[in-house]
């Protein structure tokens, strides 16, 4: 999560010698500033109070708290304070949201005044500024480009595959790459060679966002394709520790590496995707929309004719609207399969009334369906447990007040950074039994024949209300065909007398660390497909 602080960045001074009064004038005159601004916050309307929260530092506020593991520091600190609390990252008072009911009510009962994204100085250079995800924009043209974005991805996952009118798209696409990974993983197990199967894994799932977006899938040694790989988990590792200057101004005139290698991140990035754009304009057919690229060039073309132009877009939104699909296409499902394959191994038993339910009700004469979802409800209950027990997403990306309002009794100024506290929720004790114990049965009814949607809404991993993740059902979905097609064929376990390390790693997406201890094994010969 972007607008998380995981490290504070030391304030450095200029080269050269600096007197010791020079020191404390420049910092009494940031005191008396910081000070000004916090006498100048607008008027609380009777009634109402300001959220309450801990006292943070002159300058830095609270960031040396947050510095690891943010989302465990602020749980804590919602247990003192509330589900409204607010705290100083730097010198931006940031709201913090927890507790389900109250993060309901801000993001969908009061969805139009929590919309807004924060205006940070690091959202700027990603996508060029043109990311739906990140832009502080929330208007009506933003609302049309989201919504066109949506269909989009909708429409080229779940059209009829050209090979086969009894499945979509989608199917075929993760159908091709899971033979893959399960071909994959035997070979190595077969050469007895030690691995890390999230390698494979992120690239499978990556092939399946670039054949809906770009209407290619790359071969797994391809340059391009790990390429792109290699600069989401970057992006990954930098965002996750944070960009200072997004809550203290003045580091932004102060050499940064950290922020100096964001944006050449989001350069790489933005150049990469921008000349599949161009490749796809040189060919584009309007007789021939091929994939998602396709249908946004067309649209963009169709408005510059003149027609509707309630959904204005250039091709530099285009840009960012691929952008956003892809980077968020296949991070998400690669860790939420990574996690789910840690599990299984880790809870053999769980792991085996799976596979039963796989051959009970679809067999071994055939490969699972999206259609299968509601037949199996307990491999269901295990991803809806993984989402939970592993909450990969702590935070929903920061989102911002679009206008002066109240929650919870307490008065929110217009335009004030908002932190939602998904990991906390998951591990709320007031809604679970037992959180931190692994058990999917939580969410199946009492005779497990159906999914318990009381509780199987209580878990938050996409955010909630109107910046809830555009690309939501596909990744469900994705997830629930890649586990059921692997585990159907394959059974995973580790090795014995290896002790393996699965705390999480604070970060975009939190991951556990490396692992090469996964023993890997064919559980039947699989038939071809009809």
């Amino acid at each position: 999560m972007l607008g998380a602080m995981k490290a504070a960045m030391p304030l450095v001074g200029n080269q050269g010698i600096v007197s010791a009064t020079e020191v404390l004038l420049v910092a009494a005159v940031f005191c008396l500033v910081f000070l000004l601004i916090q006498s100048l916050r607008q008027h609380v309307p009777k009634g109402l109070k300001n959220p309450p929260g801990p006292r943070g530092y002159p300058i830095l506020g609270n960031v040396l708290e947050l510095r690891k593991d943010p989302h465990l520091v602020l749980t804590r600190l919602s247990q003192k304070y509330g589900d409204v609390m607010e705290v100083k990252v730097g010198t931006w008072p940031v709201l913090v949201l927890s507790g389900l009911h109250t993060i309901k009510q801000a993001l969908v009962k009061q969805g139009e005044d929590f919309m807004g994204r924060p205006d940070l100085h690091s959202f700027k250079y990603i996508s060029s500024g043109q990311s739906l995800a990140f832009n502080p924009d929330s208007g009506e043209a933003w609302k049309a480009r989201r919504k066109l974005a949506q269909n989009a991805l909708k429409t080229f996952s779940l059209s009829s595959s050209p090979t086969s009118s009894s499945t979509c798209l989608l199917e075929e696409h993760v159908s091709k790459e899971a033979e893959y990974l399960i071909t994959k993983f035997l070979q190595l197990m077969k050469e007895e060679k030690r691995f890390d199967l999230n390698q494979y894994l992120v690239v499978s799932v990556a092939n399946v966002i670039c054949a809906i977006c770009f209407g290619k899938r790359y071969d797994h040694n391809d340059q391009e394709l790990l390429s792109v790989v290699g600069l989401n988990n970057e992006f990954g590792d930098v965002t996750g520790s944070g960009n200072p200057s997004d809550f203290i101004p003045v580091l932004r005139y102060l050499p940064s590496h950290t922020m100096q290698l964001f944006k050449d991140i989001n350069r790489r990035f933005n150049s990469l995707v921008e000349n599949i754009v161009q490749e796809h304009y040189s060919s584009f057919d309007k007789e021939h929309i091929r994939d998602i690229t396709d249908s946004l060039i067309e649209h963009c073309q169709e408005k510059s004719a003149g027609e509707d132009a309630h959904v204005p877009l250039s091709n530099e939104m285009i840009i960012g609207i691929v952008g956003d699909l892809f980077g968020a296409g296949f991070d998400t499902v690669a860790t939420a399969l990574s996690w789910s394959l840690m599990y299984v191994a880790l809870y053999p038993d769980i792991q085996k009334r799976i596979q039963e339910e796989l051959d009970q009700t679809i067999g071994r004469e055939r490969k699972p369906r999206l259609s299968d979802r509601g037949t199996l409800p307990y491999t269901e209950a295990f991803i809806l447990e993984m989402f939970r027990h592993s909450s990969f997403l702590p935070f929903t990306i920061p989102h911002s007040t679009t206008k002066a309002t109240a929650l919870n009794g307490y008065y929110i100024p217009k335009g004030t950074c908002v932190f939602v506290n998904q990991w906390q929720v998951n591990h709320d004790e007031k809604l679970w039994k037992d959180p931190s114990t692994f058990n999917p049965e939580r969410f199946l009814n009492a005779a497990g024949t159906e999914i318990n949607k009381t509780e199987s809404d209580k878990v938050m991993i996409f955010g909630l209300g109107k910046r809830r993740c555009i690309g939501e059902s596909i990744g469900r979905w994705e997830v629930f065909l890649f586990l059921a097609t692997m585990l159907q064929q394959l059974e995973f376990s580790l090795r014995p007398g290896e002790e393996v390390d699965i705390t999480p790693q604070y970060g975009l997406t939190m991951k556990y660390k490396k692992c090469e201890s996964f023993q890997i094994k064919k559980r039947f010969p699989m038939k071809s497909s009809p």
